[in-house]
């Protein structure tokens, strides 16, 4: 049975540049792979699409092909199947494809940077409105100081490892009907660090770190709130092989305050009065976090009323600005009066003291009344 085209087996014309013989070859590789594809032919067609890249692919090859179709000198060369057992020449970028890059080693020498650190800062609610300056001591990984972080006991030296020779991985061959296949798995002798250390260091035990309690300054900027954090740069655990060290994340907490809540860059607070500063008004002395401040209270001020104080609320982290100071003014119901107190409420309400002077509520009192009254 005469073979196809391999031009026609990958979709492409015989000026195809390598770029496109490459993306079609992978188009029809991840179509056909026998892993992915379960209808009967797939294998078949998988054969015959890595079978056409692999001529190809390969300039001299190429011009062999298209010199002497499949009947020429070379066609040896181009029965990639039909020999003995083969490598998978060219496979790489299809275990790359369904194996996440697995294919292709890593150097267990090359730099690694260190973990990130997370630390969680617990602040008080003036604290985190104003900032502040401050020490923390967290646990963290440090290079082993006795043996410099090699894990080798001091006068000795890891050597590399003899099964994997350095590259912490291990080649497994298998034979399969399309060729033989090469697994790599980590070096369960080195446990892919590709070195073996005959003499541990006493200090650290052969990993080349210890655990130490590390002072760290941290700057809190004014207006940081909660569940915000500061990255601290370079502050996280070691790196390995000489490689940059991590980094150190600080989570703010804050502790709700008894009168302030905030929401944002503004404040919120309650402000109680007795129903005679309501009735009346008066002038208050007002508690913000930038210190007391005067407000006025004009008489008939209702409870639920919300005063504006600009500019006293708490700092933008970014720099734009101040928040405000929002005050809800609620009136007070008194309770526990004396005889004196309820005698001289009575008189005002015989007085019409439970009459509104605002039209709106004298409204709401008229409505009232005709209710119970039929009206």
């Amino acid at each position: 049975m005469s073979k196809r085209d391999y031009y026609e087996i990958l979709g492409i014309d015989k000026s195809a540049s390598q770029d496109e013989i490459k993306k079609n070859y992978r188009k029809l590789a991840r179509k056909y792979h026998p892993d992915v594809n379960k209808e009967a032919d797939a294998a078949e067609k998988f054969k015959e699409v890595k079978e056409a890249y692999e001529v190809l692919s390969d300039d001299q090859k190429r011009a062999q092909y298209d010199q002497f179709g499949h009947s020429g000198p070379q066609s040896q060369g181009f029965g990639g199947f039909g020999g003995g057992a083969q490598d998978f020449g060219g496979f790489g970028d299809i275990f790359d494809m369904f194996f996440g890059g697995g294919g292709r080693s890593r150097d267990p020498n090359a730099p690694q940077q260190g973990n990130d650190l997370q630390y969680t800062m617990i602040l008080d609610f003036e604290e985190a409105v104003f900032g502040k300056e401050t020490d923390i001591e967290i646990p963290k990984e440090e290079s082993c100081d006795t043996c410099n972080g090699s894990g080798a006991k001091p006068g000795t030296k890891p050597e590399t490892c003899s099964h994997c020779h350095g590259s912490g991985q291990l080649n497994q061959e298998q034979n399969t009907p399309f060729g033989r296949v090469v697994n790599r798995r980590v070096c369960n002798y080195c446990q892919g660090t590709g070195k073996i250390i005959p003499d541990k260091c006493n200090t650290c035990g052969g990993s080349g770190t210890v655990q130490k309690n590390k002072k760290i300054h941290i700057s809190i900027p004014a207006g940081i709130d909660e569940g915000q954090q500061i990255r601290v740069a370079g502050k996280g655990e070691s790196g390995k092989n000489g490689g940059p060290a991590g980094d150190l994340f600080v989570v703010i907490k804050v502790r709700p305050h008894d009168f302030f809540v905030r929401e944002g860059d503004h404040i919120f607070c309650e402000l109680p009065l007795t129903y005679a500063q309501a009735a009346l008004g008066d002038e208050l002395e007002v508690p913000t976090v930038h210190g007391k401040v005067k407000v006025k209270v004009p008489a008939g001020t209702q409870t639920g009323k919300t005063f504006r104080i600009k500019g006293k609320g708490a700092p933008n982290v970014r720099g734009r600005g101040h928040g405000d100071q929002h005050i809800k003014i609620k009136v007070m119901t008194p309770t526990n009066l004396s005889e004196k107190q309820k005698d001289l409420l009575r008189e005002f309400n015989e007085l019409g003291g439970n009459e509104s002077t605002d039209e709106q509520d004298d409204n709401i009192f008229q409505r009232f009344r005709r209710a119970f009254k039929g009206e």
